[in-house]
Formats: structure tokens, C-alpha cells, sequence
């Protein structure tokens, strides 16, 4: 924690990297576990870096550790040989090749940053990903210095699975009822890749041949309450195995994969060789328990770690400005895994609804960053949508541009070249471009510069003798409040087609804007057109258009491409609720929403759509999207709008959407599958805007659903949909929840998010109390993100109370949290990204809370976000 008296924390910078110093040809680990004092002996061999200054000092990170014994090649050091500091280790005089012992005391028990090795519900666990191993024992805690590592682990009988990364080599039993487990990884990693766990478990089991005939065992490991719950994943796991072969080449390299599932850990899930370490949230899963979109999460995510045994692991990142090189193209993985696997117009959808949601908020404000960071306090801040979400749209970016086979031959070379070292930007751009022949040096300013580019369109349409001529122009412009702005143009890879009246009049083409401005002309066409823009969400970028509604309209009915007619609806949408708010500049918005409303209306009968795509068509945006987009946030002034809109919608539509809830009811057992899950997901959308009309036999037949639903999607969708309303059977709802699964915390965490969004005027009070609630833990991140994160994020109305409390109430926590855990405390203020957007007294207020914060006592994460939120005011979104 920093004190009134301590120095701000310098900033790491990009520019300023060095090699290491000593690098460590083997690593030898012996951990004595105990909750109170565990024993940890290290025995490091190192040797000089050749590519580092021959003086330079041996440096080992270490934070929060007692150090008991040091010695160099067996012989002791005197107190005078070394210096041992707040975060580190350094040793004055040591030879070009020795080896280092240091044996150390750490306290799980007392661990709640859940950084290093804690424990979780009595479970020993670790999370070393970014800077956590240096809590566990001294060492170069950098990505950078990679060793193959051998692990031997010692507890008392009491702890009986002793897991780390690896293969098993060796077991026994101790003296004093103890007994020990041996691990050796022959595969050098980064100390952020380590893992241990220890505790009570059992295991569901199956087997998986490699392309090569190799069979690998593969084992996840719960406690034993929820063996019944881990078949998915399993699935999911040997689904993707077969998926990275068949796509990217990439075979598993060890004879033992392993996940576990645990109930403390702040992130979702860490690919550390081997051993994949979950959020008991991301894998546990059964059709009671778990939602659609729950298994499409745990299918994503268990996808995604396995992924990472290549895009991170047998190649990782030099330095963790590069932590985009892993993360980024590890999601471009993942969702083509996705798409694959499910409907890949929908699952396009899905993930740009990601990016817009998380990333073009964050590129829009104090926090907008480069894809790779310049610079950082805490390396745990930069987990963020830029990095992994529209690091994933650069990649996508570069596949469209080369094309799919150069793609293929690029990442087999980019493996291939660094497997076993530590990797820059650099070399996966240089791969791209020799596997190419393609020059990409003006690309590389997507990953050097922050800030969304906006594209604006502009549209000429002649008759001629030959038909018609249309001329398009493209003109590109960039702006951002956070650090390494630029105004140079982007390379912009932009997919487009012309829609006519009664359907395409061209096929899809790809122009590749490199200028500020560019025309296309396009002869010949047999009916006047209308702009496809976009298509695919070719770039991430924001699209500046000017149509006229009979034009949108047009698209919503003949528009090909999924994601573009999904896009347009969507804009139209917001424009309307906006417009309805008092915010916005649309014509007579009532009228146009009664039009629009019938145009969903033709999407809800046309039956030949994918049921998916059609709930994602009727599925409207949120008071948090009308926000996002808003010059200013006025939080009751969209709130009027966004329901009005709604309102509109449902009635104009009740008896189709009635039709189409009674005419997707299902018989069949249910199954996770894609096209279920469509149907459902039609249905229970088709439901929640049923409900919007108010009417209370809509609010009976949710009742229904939820009391007689076989699945926790129907069940959660039902109860959900009540909990947001303002009906009087919205608490019978929850308390039925909450009766027949308060021994069930995972689910439960539903329960704490629908009331954290519930909008009604009691709902600070709601949330204070449940803050108190046996349900809510203040040391589980899950439970934190549960209530407090969705009552930041999705509950407008409440947090930007005109009174003020909501901002203390939200302060005061974000406070309580950081004396507990510093990188969930961090994440939380993120929420409040575009505070300065506010209306003035609201911003104010909000200002003033700020301003206080950073008058405390703060972690380096809290202090750095802070500091960052409190930077000049952003260009608007």
C-alpha cells in the first residue's frame, strides 16, 4: 500500500527494456505447505547473460516474503553480501555460473490480494500471472527469463492432490502424516506460467489422441459436490485440441492436461503449462445449474487457456508491454474457435457487442491506451479490452488483408521460428509480412497508437444512360484522450456492398484505405443503391453516415450480410431511444419508432432466420448503450428514452411476440447445442419485451416459465426478466430463487446481479443490504463482480443518483475492497470511465469523489487508475 509519506511509483516504460541480467538454466522448487508458514526452498541455476553488461548486479523480485537462508553453491552468504529491500533481493558479487538456494516463509492464509500462493476455501492455490511468483520466492520475476522447472510438494495428509505444472515423477508418503508430490515441466517457462494447488479434490478423467497418435490424459479436477458438472468442459477441451490442429497445426506437447476449478480467483481462468487454474464460475456446468450462455462462456474460455499452450506459453512475451503478441491473437483464436463450433454471424455479433461495450469506451476516455502500452504502474491495469479485444480485431484485420492461406503460412512460421522464447510485436508482424510479400509498416501505428478512427461515409448516386453510377467516398480521422495519440491515417481494411430495392447489386468487395480520404466508383448498376458498409465489422472503427429512414429501412429488409443488418438495426435503435430522451437530433422520433417497430415486427415472423440471429435482431440496447454513445449522460433522461422505446415495441408487436413465445416451447431433453440454444434464446426475448408492455398477465406468464422451467436458461431468463420489473410479483421471484438455490453460491451470484441492476428506488438501499447478505463475500471477486461491478456498469439510474449517494456508497467500497485485493479494486473503478460525460452537477459530484480517493491511502493499481480517471476530460465517444 502506498502512505501519505511514500513517493509516487515510477512507470515502467517500453523503451526503457534490458535483457536480463542472469538468466536460469533450471529451476528446483521445494514447498513445505502450510496455511500460517509455508517453507518454500529454491534452488535456482544461473548463469550471465551474454546480451547483458558484464557488471551488472544480480536482481531477484521478491515482495512480502521472510527470507530464512541464502547460499551460493552451498555456502552461506554473509549480511553483508546482500541487500534485501520492500521488492527485491540484490546479491553484490557473484560468479558467471553458480547456483542460488534461498529458502523463504510466506502466509497463504493472510493472502487476500489472491496474488502469489493463497488459499481458497481451503484449497492451496497460486496465480503468478502477471508479477504474482515473486510472492511465492525470490527470482527474475520478468517473461523473459524462461527455465524448465522441477516442483516437489510436501502438506499433511489432509491436503491429498498436490498438483503443479508438468508431468508426475514421483509421490510417497512422510514422517507425521505427511506425504509429498514431484513435477517436472521440461518445457522452459516464465515464472508467470507456474503453478501449484493443493487441497481436497477429485477428478473426471478422459483421453485424447494427438494427430501424431500420441495419447494424452486429460483430468479436471473440482471438489467432489461438483463432478457431476464438469462434463462440458471436458468437451469443450478436447473439442478445441482437435480445432488447433485442424486449423493452426498445433499439437499438445505433454502426456498430462489438467484443469482445476476454484471459488477465489481474479481473473477467469490462467493457461500455466499443464495446469490451467479456473474460476470454478468458468468451468462448472450442468443444465440445472448453468445457462446457454454460461456453457458458451465455459466452451470459449476452456478454448481460449488451451490456446494459449502455443500463442503464450511455447511462445510468450518478452517483455509485458508485449502482452497483446498472447492475449490478443489468443482471442482472435478463441472466437474463430466459437464461430466454428456455434453460428458464426452470431457469434460475430456477439463479439463486437464486446468491443463496443468494454473497448471503445475505454479508447474514448483517460484510460484509452495503445494495443501495446507505452508505459504502466501496474502491469495488473492493462488486462483490458484493448489489449484482448481489439488485439483480436488486429489480427482479424491482418488475416483479411493477406488473405487465409498467407494467414496460415504466417502463424506456422511464427511458431515455428520463436517456440521457446520470448516474443515481440515485432516478430509476429514480420511473420505476417514475409509470409505475404505484403508491406505492413503503416499497420503497425494500430499497435502503437490509441483511439478509435472514424470512418466517415459519403454517398453520390447518378443516372446514366448505362444505368446508375455510385460514388462513394471514405474519409478517415482519429482522436483520444489517453496517451500515444495519433493523427496519421490507419491502414483500414473496409468491406462493403450495394443493396438496391430488391436486393444486393453487387457482390461484397475489399478496399483498403491507407490516406485520409478515398472514392470508389462503381458503374453500371440496375437500381439505385444503398451502402453495405462495414461488413463484418471489417476494422474497428466508428462509421460517420448520413441516411434518410426510407435508406435504413431498405437495409433492415435486404441487407445480406448478418452483422451490417444487425448493426443498422441497432444504430437505428439507439438514434430513436436517444432522439426520445431529448437527446438526440432524429425527426419526429415517434413516428420513427412506430416504424421501426414494425420493421422488428417483420423479423419476428420471418421464420426462415436463424432463431439466434433473430433474438439478437430483437434484442434492443440498453440504458448503458444509450449512455455509451451519448454526448452527454443524463442517466434519467435516457432512461425515459430507452424504456419508451420499448414500450413501443412491445405493444405495436404483443400478438407476434406472444405467437412466438408459445409457438418456441420445447419437449425435447435439453441440450447445450447451438440450435436449442437459438430457439431459447428467441423465446425468452420475445418474453422480457413482453413484459415491457406492463401488463401483468406478461409478468404471470414469467412466473410460469420460471416455476416450471427444467433449465436454469429458462428458469434465469424468467426470474431475471421480473427482477428488472416493476411488478408486484418481482420479489416473489427472487425469494423462490433464492429458497431453492442458497446452497449453490455460483448460482447465486445471478441472484446478487439481477437485484444489482434493478433500477427501482429502493435499490441502494437493496444493495447496501445485500453487501451484508450471507450470500455476498467481499473476498471473493466472483461475488464483488456479482453486485458491485454490475450495479456500477449496467445500474445508471442508481449509481448516478442526482443526490450523490450512489457515488459514495460506490467510493466507500472501492475502498474497502482495495485494503483486500488491489486488482479487483482497481477494475471496479473502471467502470467509471466516462464520468466526465456526465451532466455538469452529476460530474461535480463525481469529481469531488475522486478527488478524495486520491487523497487516501491507495494500492499502486488503485492509485494508477485513479490517477488516469482524473486526467483531462475526453473528445466524446
Amino acid at each position: 500500500m502506498r502512505t501519505d509519506t511514500a513517493q509516487p511509483p515510477r512507470p515502467k516504460h517500453l523503451g526503457d527494456y534490458q535483457p536480463p541480467a542472469f538468466l536460469v538454466e533450471k529451476a528446483s522448487l521445494t514447498f513445505a505447505l502450510d496455511p500460517e508458514a509455508t517453507i518454500v526452498t529454491a534452488k535456482l541455476a544461473l548463469r550471465r547473460n551474454e546480451a547483458a553488461p558484464a557488471d551488472a548486479p544480480l536482481w531477484l523480485d521478491g515482495e512480502a516474503l521472510e527470507l530464512l537462508d541464502l547460499a551460493i553453491d552451498g555456502q552461506p552468504l554473509n549480511a553483508e553480501d546482500y541487500a534485501v529491500t520492500a521488492d527485491g533481493l540484490s546479491v553484490k558479487a557473484v560468479p558467471d555460473r553458480f547456483e542460488l538456494t534461498t529458502r523463504v516463509r510466506i502466509a497463504p492464509a493472510a493472502n487476500t490480494a489472491l496474488s502469489g500462493l493463497y488459499l481458497s476455501s481451503g484449497m492451496f492455490c497460486t496465480q503468478c500471472e502477471a508479477e504474482g511468483f515473486r510472492r511465492i520466492t525470490y527470482y527474475p520475476d520478468r517473461p523473459d527469463v524462461l527455465a524448465p522447472f522441477d516442483v516437489r510438494i510436501e502438506a499433511q495428509d489432509s491436503v491429498p492432490v498436490l498438483l503443479s505444472n508438468g508431468n508426475p515423477v514421483g509421490a510417497g508418503k512422510l514422517d507425521g502424516g505427511r506425504h509429498f508430490a514431484e513435477w517436472s515441466d521440461p518445457h522452459p517457462k516464465p515464472s508467470y506460467l507456474f503453478a501449484l494447488v493443493g487441497g481436497e479434490l477429485s477428478h473426471v478423467e478422459d483421453r485424447f489422441t494427438t494427430a501424431s497418435g500420441r495419447e494424452v490424459t486429460l483430468r479436471v479436477f473440482v471438489q467432489e459436490k461438483d463432478l457431476g458438472r464438469c462434463d462440458y468442459a471436458l468437451d469443450a477441451l478436447k473439442r478445441a485440441m482437435h480445432w488447433d490442429e485442424e486449423v493452426f497445426g498445433r499439437e499438445y506437447d505433454l502426456d498430462l492436461f489438467m484443469i482445476v476449478a476454484v471459488d477465489h480467483f481474479n481473473f477467469g481462468a490462467m493457461e500455466n503449462k499443464g495446469l490451467n487454474i479456473f474460476n470454478a464460475s468458468c468451468v462448472l456446468a450442468s443444465p440445472e445449474t448453468a445457462t446457454d450462455a454460461d456453457y458458451e462462456m465455459i466452451e470459449s474460455i476452456v478454448a481460449h487457456e488451451y490456446f494459449h499452450n502455443w500463442s503464450g506459453n511455447r511462445v510468450t512475451c518478452r517483455d509485458w508491454f508485449q502482452l497483446c503478441l498472447k492475449e490478443g491473437f489468443t482471442v482472435f483464436r478463441d472466437q474463430e474457435f466459437s464461430a466454428d463450433q456455434r453460428s458464426r454471424a452470431v457469434q460475430r455479433i456477439k463479439d463486437v457487442r464486446r468491443l463496443w461495450a468494454r473497448q471503445f469506451p475505454e479508447d474514448a476516455g483517460p484510460l484509452a491506451h495503445p494495443v501495446r502500452p507505452t508505459s504502466y504502474l501496474a502491469i495488473d491495469n492493462f488486462y483490458t479490452a484493448t489489449v484482448y479485444d481489439k488485439g483480436a480485431e488486429l489480427v482479424r484485420m491482418m488475416k483479411a488483408l493477406i488473405g487465409p492461406e498467407d494467414f496460415r503460412r504466417a502463424t506456422d512460421a511464427y511458431f515455428e521460428r520463436n517456440d521457446g522464447t520470448a516474443a515481440t510485436v515485432e516478430d509476429f508482424l514480420s511473420a505476417m509480412e514475409e509470409a505475404s510479400g505484403r508491406d505492413l509498416s503503416q499497420f503497425r501505428l494500430w499497435y502503437e497508437a490509441a483511439g478509435t478512427p472514424r470512418l466517415a461515409l459519403e454517398e453520390e448516386t447518378r443516372q446514366t444512360p448505362d444505368g446508375y453510377e455510385h460514388r462513394l467516398t471514405l474519409r478517415q480521422s482519429t482522436s483520444a484522450a489517453g496517451e500515444a495519440v495519433s493523427d496519421a491515417p490507419r491502414h483500414i481494411p473496409f468491406r462493403f456492398a450495394l443493396i438496391g430495392e430488391d436486393g444486393p447489386l453487387t457482390g461484397e468487395q475489399l478496399v483498403e484505405l491507407t490516406g485520409e480520404e478515398q472514392e470508389v466508383v462503381t458503374e453500371g448498376l440496375t437500381g439505385r443503391p444503398v451502402v453495405s458498409a462495414l461488413r463484418g465489422f471489417s476494422a474497428p472503427v466508428r462509421l460517420d453516415r448520413r441516411l434518410s429512414l426510407e435508406d435504413r429501412l431498405l437495409l433492415l429488409r435486404q441487407e445480406t450480410d448478418s452483422f451490417a443488418r444487425w448493426s443498422e438495426s441497432r444504430q437505428l435503435a439507439l438514434d430513436i431511444a436517444s432522439a426520445l430522451a431529448g437527446l438526440g437530433d432524429l425527426a419526429e422520433p415517434e413516428e420513427t419508432a412506430a416504424r421501426y417497430a414494425g420493421a422488428l415486427g417483420e423479423i419476428a415472423r420471418e421464420s426462415t432466420l436463424d432463431p439466434a440471429f433473430r433474438a439478437e435482431m430483437l434484442r434492443l440496447p440498453s440504458v448503458t448503450d444509450l449512455a455509451r454513445v451519448a454526448p452527454v449522460i443524463d442517466p434519467d433522461a435516457l432512461t425515459r428514452g430507452h424504456d419508451a422505446l420499448k414500450r413501443q415495441v412491445a405493444a405495436a408487436n404483443a400478438s407476434d411476440l406472444s405467437a412466438l413465445y408459445d409457438g418456441l416451447a420445447q419437449d425435447e431433453p435439453y441440450a447445450p447445442s447451438a440450435e436449442q440454444a437459438g430457439r431459447r434464446a428467441l423465446r425468452n426475448e420475445a418474453l422480457r419485451l413482453l413484459l415491457a408492455s406492463g401488463e401483468e398477465e406478461a409478468a404471470e406468464r414469467a412466473m410460469a416459465q420460471a416455476e416450471a422451467a427444467t433449465n436454469m436458461t429458462d428458469e434465469a431468463a424468467a426470474t431475471a426478466a421480473l427482477a428488472l420489473a416493476d411488478t408486484p410479483l418481482r420479489q416473489a421471484a427472487l425469494d423462490r430463487f433464492y429458497d431453492r438455490w442458497q446452497s449453490d453460491p455460483l448460482v447465486l451470484n445471478k441472484w446478487l446481479a439481477w437485484q444489482a441492476a434493478y433500477p427501482g428506488k429502493t435499490a441502494l438501499d437493496d444493495i447496501r443490504a445485500l453487501t451484508e447478505h450471507a450470500a455476498f463475500d467481499i473476498g471473493n471477486p466472483n461475488k464483488v463482480r456479482a453486485l458491485i461491478g454490475v450495479f456500477a456498469t449496467e445500474n445508471l439510474r442508481t449509481l448516478h443518483r442526482a443526490d450523490g449517494e450512489g457515488y459514495a456508497f460506490f467510493f466507500d467500497f472501492v475502498r474497502r475492497v482495495d485494503g483486500l485485493n488491489p486488482q479487483v479494486a482497481s477494475r471496479l473503478l473502471t467502470a467509471a470511465e466516462s464520468w466526465q460525460r456526465l451532466e455538469p452537477a452529476r460530474r461535480t459530484m463525481f469529481e469531488n469523489q475522486l478527488a478524495a480517493l486520491l487523497g487516501d491511502k491507495l494500492s499502486d493499481n488503485l492509485f494508477e487508475t485513479a490517477t488516469r480517471l482524473s486526467a483531462k476530460p475526453s473528445s466524446g465517444p
